[in-house]
Parts: C-alpha cells; structure tokens; sequence
C-alpha cells in the first residue's frame, strides 16, 4: 500500500464547490447538495490518483480565537455561510466518515493549521503527505516529503502540485518564508493589509536580503523610523507573521484505511445522492 497520507482542506472544498456547482443538485430534503456533491468527488479523485493510504478531511472555524485576538481585521470582511452551505456542511463529516475517511476538528484552531500537523508528522514517520487546497497559505508546508495539491478556479480539471520548487518560481522565497513573505505583501483574503507600499516583488527582495522577516525589522529598528518605514510597523508586522504561521498540535499518525465505496453510497443514497450513490456502488463491486 502507498505511503501516501492525503490531507484534506474539507472548508475550503466546501466553499468551492458550493459556487462552482449549480444548486439545482438536491438531495432528499430538497435542499441543494451542490458542495457535498462536489467536495466528495474532488476527494475521491485525488484519494485514487494518489493511492492515498489513508484521507484525513480537516475543519476548524473560520477565524481561530488567536489569529483574531492578534489581529481584529483578520477575516473580518468575510461574510456569513449561506444557510444552504450551513446545512451541508453539517451532513459533511457523516458523509466522509461512512466514506472510511477520518474527519478531525480542534475548536481552538483551523483546518490549515490540522492540515500542516497531519503533513508534518506523516512525514516525521518517514512517509509522504499531500495537502489538497487551494489555499496558498499551505505553501508553507511544502517540503520534499510534503507536496500541495493546489485547485484552481472553475474551469481547472484538477490539482497542481507544488513543492518546494515551485514556491521558490513563484513566490522568490523559500516555503518557511512563506509567513514572513504574507506579512509583508499581505493577504486580502484574509484581510491582511501587509507592509504599506510593499508588494510581492519587493517583498521576496527583502526576505532574500535579509533572510527573514524579524532580520528586516532589526535593521528597520536600527535605522529608525524616519530612515526606513519598517520601523514603525514592526509591531504589526510581527503578528501578521504570528497569524500567517500554522499551529501545529500534536497529532497521531493515522493507520491504514481504505476509502470504504459501499458505506459511502448507503450514506449518499440516505442523502438522495442517488447518482454518485450509483457510482460507488459500481466503485465497490
């Protein structure tokens, strides 16, 4: 069996699928299914193209109490679920479950900073992870055993896989430079607003020069903040890095366990998911 552990974003693949996918798709209730729908099929094909040895579906809330506490603004701007996404994502982690996946939640913090405990401690056991997401915040975890499975918008057939290398070509940084390199371009989607007239490019500069954030707010400090405008966003900068960095709680390797395709069409047929409920069924015989 593979050695692969798949670590999936299910927040994100939600979300995604919510939007991408027509709302006609319902279920018993009536109820659109559109993002259970799409965020089984989008795990599955990664579970089977990647002969996963075990998916592990991570959730969390939308904003971790500390992130805010460091930083009211972060996601602020982010407006409520959708009642009809709210009802899906309560049946979620049942579906996934009688899929034979395993579904982990800490209230204290969110799905990415599971999905980089996962990833980190599949790889200390000398086995490979894949984090499936399209969150680049993810990029942080990319190592030589860890790889990102990152989606794309609507019209993308599947996942691009980025390592190390990839962060380098796209970011000019290295992965664990990834928090400091958020800090100072910023991230509108998590409302981060950054450094104030650094963009990505100078961004990467600054962290290729100095090597880490902290170094280039040292020099900042000793320059003053008349000299050099990082001097007198220091303190912020510093919790903008503290928020882009992942906690990562201790976790246990997960054991070996299939995707399970006939408890995942009884579940799906429950749902009134009678189509892809047809499709594991065929999947299991």
């Amino acid at each position: 069996m593979s050695e692969r552990l798949l670590a999936v974003d299910a927040p994100y693949l939600l979300y995604r699928a919510f939007y991408a996918l027509p709302d006609k798709i319902t279920g018993t209730s009536g109820r659109p299914a559109n993002a259970l729908l799409g965020s089984v099929n989008s795990i599955l094909q990664s579970a089977e193209d990647e002969k996963a040895r075990v998916t592990v579906c991570c959730f969390g809330p939308d904003a971790a109490p500390y992130r805010t506490k460091l930083y009211p603004g972060y996601h602020a701007h982010r407006p409520p679920m959708p009642d009809d996404l709210a009802h899906q994502w309560k049946q979620a982690p049942d579906l996934y479950r009688a899929l034979g996946w395993r579904v982990e939640e800490d209230p204290g913090l969110e799905a990415d900073d599971l999905l980089g405990a996962f990833a980190h401690t599949e790889e200390r056991a000398r086995g490979e992870a894949l984090i499936l997401t399209g969150d680049r915040d993810l990029f942080q975890c990319a190592t030589e055993a860890v790889t990102v499975l990152l989606l794309g918008g609507q019209g993308k057939k599947g996942p691009e896989r980025v390592d190390p290398a990839d962060v380098k070509r796209r970011y000019g940084v290295e992965p664990e430079q990834v928090p400091d390199f958020i800090a100072l371009r910023g991230d509108p989607s998590d409302g981060l607003p950054g450094a104030k007239g650094i963009g990505e490019k100078r961004a990467a500069d600054i962290l290729r020069r100095h090597g880490s954030l902290e170094a280039a707010l040292e020099a900042a400090e000793r320059d003053g903040p008349e000299r050099n405008s990082l001097a007198a966003q220091a303190d912020q900068l510093r919790a903008f890095k503290d928020i882009a960095t992942l906690r990562e709680p201790e976790v246990k390797r997960p054991p070996d366990t299939p995707t399970d395709y006939a408890g995942g069409a009884a579940a799906a047929r429950k749902l009134g998911m009678g189509r892809l409920a047809d499709r594991l069924e065929k999947m299991a015989g």
